[in-house]
C-alpha cells in the first residue's frame, strides 16, 4: 500500500502535515476532509531504504560485531535513564552501517506510533533474531530491560568470540591449501608442458609415472574450463541437496563424524546449546519457547532434532537430561551436570558452567587443530611437489643410465 505525504491547514489556520497509507489519492482526500482540514498538497512518497527496512525481513544482515556494540551501548543508555526513543535516535545517528541505520530509524518510528520495542525489533529478523526479540519481550514485561540488554550483549560477545576462534583456526589451513593448489596447477600448466615437448622430440617411451603426469597436465590445459564448471555444478548440487530435509540431516551427521573437525564441531554445538539455553532461562523465557530458539541456534540439524525430542519429553513431564543421555552427541559429563541442575533447581548455573568449560575445550581443540594441520599440509604439499619433480626427471635419469 503506497504512503502519501500531505500538507494542510486546520480550522484555526495552523499548518498541519503528516503521512497516510491508502490505496489511492482520492481516499486520502476523503480522509482529510473528514478531519475538516483544508488540503494544500498531497504527494506520494517514493520507496526508500527506510521503507525497505520497514518490511518484514527487509534490509541487509548486520555484522555480529555491529549488533554487539549497539546492544552494549543501548543497555548503557537505558541504564542511565535516557528514554528509549532518544537512545535509538542517538544510536542511529552514530551507526555507520546504512542498512542498520535505516532499520533503527524505522524501529523508532514504529515505537512512536505505539508499537512495543520487541514488536518493532521483530519486524527485522535479519538483524534481531528470535532469541534477541524474545529476551527483549521478557525484559519489557518484567521491567528488567536494562539487565536483559546487558545479558544479551554478553551472550552476543561470547558467541562472537567463539565464532572468531573457530574461523581464525580455519583461515590458516585454507590459505596454505589455496597456495599449494595454485603452485601445483602452475607447475602442471607451465612447467610440465615444456618437459613434455622435450620428451616428445626424443621419441622414447616414457615411464608410467611421467606419462600419467603429462596426461593430467594436458587435461588441465585443454579442459580447465570444463573442470572448473564441473566443480561449480557439483558444489551447486551439493548445496541444493543439503537444503532438503534428508540431505541436511545426512550432511550434519557426516560433519559430526569427521576426523579432528567433527570433535571441534561437536564442542562448539554443545557450548552454543548450553549458553543459549542458560541465557534464555536466566532471562525468564518459558522453557518450551527457549527450546524452540535453542534448536534453531545450535547450527546443526542433528542437534535440532534432539532438541525436538527434549521438547516432547518436557511436555510429557520428563526431565531434559533423559533424551540427552540417549544421544551420542552430548558427553556423559554434560548430561549428568544438567540432571544435577534440574534436581537442585540450579539448571541455569549448571548450563553456564558447561558452556564455560566447553569454551575452554574449543580453545584447546582449535590450538591442537592448528598444530596438527600445519605439518599435514606441509607433508602433503611435499609429496605432491616431490611426485612432480621425480616424474619429470625420471626419463632423464633413465637415459643417463642407458648412456653409461
Amino acid at each position: 500500500m503506497p504512503t502519501y505525504k500531505y500538507t494542510a491547514r486546520d480550522q484555526e489556520g495552523k499548518s498541519v502535515s503528516g503521512r497516510i497509507s491508502a490505496d489511492s489519492e482520492p481516499m486520502i482526500v476523503a480522509e482529510l476532509r473528514k478531519r475538516n482540514l483544508i488540503i494544500l498538497g498531497i504527494e506520494e512518497e517514493k520507496e526508500s531504504v527506510f521503507k525497505k527496512a520497514s518490511k518484514p525481513g527487509g534490509g541487509k544482515k548486520v555484522k555480529p560485531e555491529d549488533l554487539v556494540i549497539f546492544t552494549r551501548q543501548f543497555a548503557t543508555m537505558v541504564d542511565a535513564g535516557i528514554p528509549i526513543l532518544q537512545s535509538l535516535e542517538a544510536l542511529s545517528e552514530q551507526t555507520a552501517n546504512p542498512g542498520f541505520k535505516a532499520a533503527l530509524v524505522v524501529i523508532r518510528e514504529d515505537i512512536q506510533t505505539g508499537s512495543s520495542l520487541s514488536d518493532a525489533f521483530a519486524k527485522h529478523p535479519k538483524i534481531f533474531d528470535q532469541l534477541y526479540v524474545n529476551m527483549i519481550r521478557v525484559g519489557e514485561s518484567g521491567g528488567t530491560l536494562t539487565s536483559i540488554l546487558e545479558r544479551v550483549a554478553m551472550y552476543l560477545e561470547k558467541s562472537e568470540r567463539l565464532r572468531q576462534k573457530v574461523q581464525g583456526a580455519l583461515i590458516y589451513p585454507a590459505v596454505v591449501v589455496s597456495m599449494a593448489t595454485m603452485i601445483t596447477v602452475g607447475l602442471l600448466v607451465k612447467v610440465v608442458p615444456t618437459f613434455s615437448q622435450i620428451y616428445a622430440s626424443l621419441g622414447q617411451k616414457l615411464p608410467a609415472m611421467t606419462q600419467m603426469l603429462i596426461d593430467f597436465s594436458n587435461l588441465l590445459q585443454h579442459d580447465l574450463l570444463f573442470l572448473v564448471a564441473g566443480g561449480f555444478v557439483i558444489v551447486f548440487l551439493f548445496n541444493k541437496y543439503k537444503k532438503t530435509p534428508v540431505g541436511h540431516v545426512q550432511v550434519d551427521t557426516m560433519l559430526l563424524k569427521l576426523p579432528v573437525f567433527g570433535e571441534l564441531i561437536c564442542k562448539v554445538s554443545v557450548s552454543r546449546f548450553c549458553r543459549t539455553f542458560a541465557t534464555l532461562s536466566q532471562s525468564g523465557v518459558p522453557i518450551l519457547e527457549s527450546l524452540d530458539i535453542v534448536g534453531k541456534t545450535c547450527g546443526n540439524r542433528v542437534i535440532e532434532i534432539l532438541v525436538d525430542e527434549i521438547k516432547v519429553s518436557v511436555k510429557e513431564g520428563e526431565s531434559i537430561s533423559v533424551p540427552l543421555s540417549k544421544s551420542t552427541i552430548f558427553p556423559l559429563m554434560v548430561t549428568r551436570m544438567i540432571a544435577i541442575g534440574e534436581k537442585s533447581g540450579q539448571l541455569e548455573k549448571m548450563l553456564s558452567k558447561v558452556a564455560e568449560f566447553y569454551d575452554e575445550q574449543v580453545d584447546v581443540a582449535v590450538e591442537g587443530l592448528t598444530k596438527l594441520i600445519e605439518p599435514l599440509i606441509i607433508g602433503f604439499l611435499g609429496i605432491v611437489v616431490g611426485f612432480i619433480v621425480v616424474a619429470l626427471f625420471m626419463p632423464i635419469l633413465s637415459m643417463t643410465s642407458a648412456m653409461k
